[in-house]
């Protein structure tokens, strides 16, 4: 039995810097260390796998090290977080970038694409459109920079300057990152705070909307300043831009506090936000001049025309595609819809989970319990189930020990749900022997990087929790006394800000949250969900979102290279300033709304 202990060295600052190693050691090679690239420019920060693996040592070296952790726990610990990982998270990842990257194959994105555009031909109707409304169902399938960079590249053929497309995305990108890539951030949250997944899911729905809310009015004044107009013609589509956030934001509300939808809440949000702001903008009202771009109106002065001749007409409403064509298109996103839906529901998870209970099998697996039916096969980690004991004041005396069994739900876990959508719509859109390779082939490509990383991080975070390492850093943070609430927002920001990830975020400060508001009487829900939303602040500034910004949004790669800190000047006050809101939102819903936060369910 390994006993925690929360000061191994005797010294309550010493042992809390030295817990807090890992994680400095992880955030510093991502962000601090320079590097020189093969064309000798000097860069800060290496490649997210490598930085993660150094992470992985320093965490190993200061549990078993310092806090005395028996090797072959940490070991099993850090096991367990990674194959959790892999089928709760990276299995969910990988199927549905395997259905986006179908869609390119066939070629039916594009009309996906063209049915948003072709909605409204005013250009801050446009930027609501594609880069929040379509950028959320992105986020919602893939996530991990995916929406910067499609709808970066959307804008940018649009005519829309590079540098105020990467800016406008990453503004974006912010009030549906929780949810992203089928939930990904929240059931990483879950797993490593032990908290209730839909609970969580509904913390978070009762704190972004507000956000939501915000997001388009945010982008439509950032992007007519860009251009030079003035804040009458920020405020011209106000119909419009209260039309796409408050659906969204309601949507966004209901979806998370469900069990059939909570994974798929920002996919069901953005969709409804399209379909409410085309039929709004289709039959209510519509702006009656166009705003444009500023080379476009500079080329109507030249030619004659004054720039207030751009009348909306219905000219603008012509489609090259029929409505066939377009529902075709949106197929395999109404199947991915309908089948995490399925998934979702409680009774076809326990369907799924018994379907073969017939089927029983008892043995052992490195000299542990490996044992269950074929459907649900249960994994006793070797080492760690039930011989980490956490001890006061992090727990009352009288507290079980940690259990640590791997459920291999396969056939119920959420990403199986998304590969089965993905297997229908390549059958759907009718897919070649040469698209399904180049499908397969293409996402394999794509995600080899990240799947590494999300297991090393949750490997990671694993690690942390079990030889209470976090449990030093939560008992650090008490010292934030009441404003804690509003300072939970900015660690879950700095988390994602240096990592890249709300996922890797929630991963490694998740169970640290839980425990600060435990020491502080805090509510646990509140506090653990305000990790990831106040994180998604920090997505516009991470490295790897601007990254790919640049990638997305720039042919030249001098001029990628030169734009990253323009962009980075950009948008770090807006990351700072919207971090804060979420913080404040936090506070009230601390101390004043206390019915916004959910109960958890009995038991757990």
């Amino acid at each position: 039995m390994y006993y925690q202990t929360y000061d191994p060295l005797g010294s309550v600052v010493l042992s809390t810097l030295i817990a807090a190693v890992p994680i400095g050691v992880l955030l510093y090679f991502i962000a601090l260390h320079p590097h020189r690239d093969q064309a000798g420019v000097r860069h800060l920060g290496i490649s997210a796998p490598y930085a993660a693996l150094y992470g992985v040592f320093a965490a190993f070296a200061v549990s078993c090290l310092v806090f005395r952790m028996p090797v072959a726990s940490a070991v099993s610990a850090f096991a367990y977080g990674s194959l959790s990982g892999f089928l709760g998270i990276i299995w969910i990842v990988l199927a549905a970038m395997l259905l986006y990257t179908m869609t390119l194959a066939a070629g039916k994105f594009e009309i996906v694409k063209e049915s948003i555009v072709h909605i409204s031909f005013d250009r801050r109707l446009q930027c609501v459109l594609i880069a929040f409304s379509f950028g959320a169902i992105i986020e919602g399938t893939s996530g991990f920079g995916t929406p910067v960079a499609i709808a970066g590249a959307v804008m940018v053929g649009l005519g829309f300057k590079p540098f105020q497309s990467a800016v406008l995305n990453l503004l974006a990108n912010t009030a549906p990152v929780a949810w992203g890539a089928i939930g990904t951030p929240i059931v990483t949250l879950a797993a490593v705070s032990g908290l209730d997944e839909v609970t969580l899911s509904t913390m978070a729905g009762h704190q972004l909307p507000w956000i939501s809310v915000l997001v388009p009015f945010w982008l439509v004044a950032v992007f007519v300043k860009m251009e030079g107009g003035t804040w009458k013609e920020v405020f011209e589509v106000w119909p419009a831009t209260l039309c796409a956030g408050l659906s969204f934001a309601l949507m966004q509300y209901f979806a998370s506090g469900t069990n059939a939808l909570h994974l798929m809440t920002d996919v069901v949000s953005g969709v409804f936000s399209v379909i409410c702001t085309g039929l709004f903008l289709r039959f209510v009202w519509h702006p009656k001049t166009r705003f444009l771009l500023r080379s476009e109106r500079e080329a109507l002065v030249a030619s004659g025309q004054s720039a207030a001749s751009a009348t909306t007409d219905k000219t603008t409403w012509k489609y090259p595609y029929s409505v066939k064509e377009t529902v075709h298109a949106w197929m395999p996103w109404v199947i991915l819809i309908l089948c995490c839906a399925a998934w979702g529901m409680p009774t076809w998870k326990n369907y799924l989970n018994n379907l073969f209970s017939g089927i029983t099998f008892k043995t052992e697996l490195l000299g542990s319990a490996f044992s269950g039916t074929l459907s649900l096969p249960v994994w006793d980690m070797p080492a760690l189930h039930n011989m980490v004991q956490r001890v006061p004041p992090v727990v009352l005396a009288s507290a079980k020990p940690e259990a640590a069994r791997f459920a291999i739900n396969w056939l119920s876990a959420a990403g199986t749900g998304v590969f089965v959508a993905a297997v229908l719509s390549g059958l759907v859109l009718g897919l070649s022997g040469k698209q399904w390779k180049e499908a397969i082939v293409s996402t394999g490509r794509r995600m080899k990087t990240p799947v590494i990383v999300i297991g090393l991080v949750l490997g990671l975070g694993f690690l942390t929790r079990y030889s209470g390492t976090d449990a030093v850093l939560g008992l650090a943070f008490t010292g934030a006394g009441p404003w804690y609430p509003f300072f939970a927002a900015y660690l879950g920001w700095l988390g994602v800000f240096l990592t890249g990830s709300d996922t890797a975020s929630n991963a490694l400060f998740g169970s640290l949250q839980r425990i600060t508001a435990q020491q502080l009487h805090l509510n646990e829900v509140l506090i653990v969900a305000t990790n990831s939303t106040g994180g998604v602040m920090g997505k516009m500034i991470d490295a790897q979102s601007i990254m790919v910004a640049c990638a997305a949004c720039y042919e030249d790669p001098k001029e990628r290279v030169h734009a990253l800190g323009p962009i980075f000047r950009t948008v770090f006050w807006h990351s700072i300033a919207g971090a804060a809101v979420v913080g404040v939102i936090a506070m009230l819903q601390a101390y004043v709304f206390m019915g916004a936060i959910p109960a958890l369910p009995i038991g757990k």
